[in-house]
């Protein structure tokens, strides 16, 4: 029964490696918006996080300033972190600060999360329990090779559920007759404009086709899981559910505007290699892996002016070792319970009141950030489509688009919608914009959207900002609705007080 969750270190320094890679991915994405997203002068400060966002289970060193040049240095050391684990240099280490300052980054502005940045935190997580700096890393070279290249602990355990859990639950939470009846599901998702990419939109005149991608997506969720845990032809398994998670994530990429996403998946999958496959993948990486050692003292050196040096007395006792990766074991399976616990609690349909998870309890899942839903497009897909304007008066009388770089205003729809947002982490805060109970965040918006206008004098003064919303229902069978105009909110810039001639003088 151990099979399933053996896994091989190479695989899982790939892992290692694909996941340092798409932090880096996603620390450059965010970092194009650290005023907007991550200081007081953006669309979050702090008071409106620790007022409307915030539990008292949560930390966040990015929350620890409103300034932009305090997220700056912080993005710094984390990009500096990732890349000390992209090539396993000092990998333990590089893997706890690396979490720690994801679950702080995620925690300072909620509402631009999507579910790729919950596996992101959980691959860290698991990841500072694995090791995946053994081979294939920098701090491998001090080392002798290791005896075997097969592992199994509880950490390897967790991976192999966690996965599994991922698609499970997403499966399970698509329990709208769209998805499990009526086979409509990736007609509504492929004619909401704000998500759909162009070959989305050439696969979307064909109904049949979209019934059968929607039956394939949804149990390829529901049953593929169940290959991770054959303990019989483990290899062959393995590469089956590798080869049709790639086919699957590359087409959602393909048609669906999800950022990270499929990158976050991608990684997720790559510590599910066989030893056949790392086999015949060894020999084609060697020469890269050469040339870089090759490369690296070639580079521009610099050195401290001080230096720190840890030493250990003495080495430790076998029986010490085994009662740490005792310990170590324990506290991943106590852990490993209380995500499956969480994810249960998230899908079950019939629950208590007060849900299968005590109240209580749910502060430690927020506390070192195991929380986790997994609820894309579910239980049905968002029907309510549309685009935005934001709709400024100008002195003169004039009214601008500022989504549109000052044009005109117009309320045709664009060609494209998803070209209207700069990346998918706005995208994903328009989309918590429209709900009822994010009404609070609006005005924060739209006096973001003021004062980043009147930075550059260039530009006609406002005097009035709207931000509407062109809302476009979907409906079944091809039918066009008509756009309803809704202003979700309105802000203007502060009248002057008049000076009279007393207080001139």
């Amino acid at each position: 029964m151990r099979r399933p969750f053996v896994l091989d270190l190479r695989a899982l320094a790939l892992l290692r490696m694909a996941t340092a890679a798409v932090l880096l991915t996603d620390l450059a994405i965010r970092s194009t918006d650290l005023e907007a997203h991550y200081a007081n002068l953006g669309v979050l400060p702090l008071a409106a996080l620790h007022a409307f966002g915030w539990t008292p289970y949560q930390f966040s060193l990015h929350a620890a300033s409103g300034l932009w040049l305090v997220q700056a240095l912080l993005f710094v050391a984390a990009a500096g972190l990732a890349v000390a684990l992209l090539l396993g240099h000092h990998t333990r280490l590089a893997t706890v600060a690396s979490w720690v300052l994801l679950v702080s980054l995620q925690n300072r502005n909620p509402l631009i999360g999507q579910g790729g940045d919950d596996l992101l935190r959980m691959l860290l997580f698991w990841g500072m329990f694995l090791p995946w700096g053994r081979v294939w890393a920098w701090d491998a070279r001090s080392r002798p090779a290791p005896v075997r290249l097969q592992y199994f602990s509880a950490a390897t355990v967790a991976y192999v559920v966690q996965l599994a859990l991922l698609y499970w639950c997403t499966a399970l939470l698509k329990n709208g007759p769209e998805w499990t009846q009526h086979g409509t599901a990736l007609y509504y998702a492929f004619s909401l404009d704000q998500v759909v990419l162009p070959v989305g939109k050439l696969l979307y005149p064909y109904p049949e086709l979209l019934r059968v991608l929607t039956f394939g997506a949804y149990y390829t969720e529901l049953l593929l899981p169940f290959a991770l845990f054959i303990p019989v032809g483990v290899a062959w398994w393995r590469l089956l559910v590798v080869g049709v998670l790639v086919a699957f994530h590359l087409t959602i990429s393909l048609t669906l505007f999800v950022g990270i996403f499929f990158l976050v998946n991608f990684a997720s999958i790559t510590g599910l290699l066989p030893p056949r496959a790392l086999d015949w993948l060894t020999p084609r990486l060697a020469p890269l892996i050469a040339r870089v050692r090759s490369g690296w003292p070639s580079l521009p050196g610099w050195q401290l002016p001080w230096r720190l040096r840890l030493e250990r007395r003495a080495a430790p006792a076998p029986h010490s070792r085994a009662l740490a990766r005792t310990v170590r074991d324990t506290f991943v399976a106590g852990v490993l319970a209380y995500v499956c616990w969480w994810n249960l609690d998230d899908v079950a349909v019939l629950r208590p009141a007060g849900g299968l998870m005590p109240e209580p309890l749910r502060g430690f899942g927020y506390l070192l950030r195991v929380d986790q839903h997994w609820g894309m497009f579910a239980p049905t897909v968002f029907k309510d489509d549309g685009w935005y304007i934001l709709e400024g008066t100008a002195a003169n009388g004039r009214r601008l688009d500022l989504n549109r770089a000052g044009a005109p205003v117009r309320y045709a729809k664009p060609a494209s919608v998803v070209a209207l947002f700069k990346n998918d982490r706005w995208r994903k805060y328009s989309e918590n914009y429209l709900f009822v109970s994010n009404a609070w965040m609006r005005p924060y918006y739209c006096n973001y959207l003021l004062r980043i206008w009147h930075t550059n004098p260039a530009r006609p003064a406002l005097q009035h900002l709207a931000v509407v919303y062109m809302k476009e229902v979907s409906l079944p069978d091809y039918k066009l609705a008509t756009p309803v105009r809704e202003v979700l909110c309105e802000c203007a810039l502060p009248a002057k007080t008049p000076v009279s001639s007393k207080n001139k003088d």
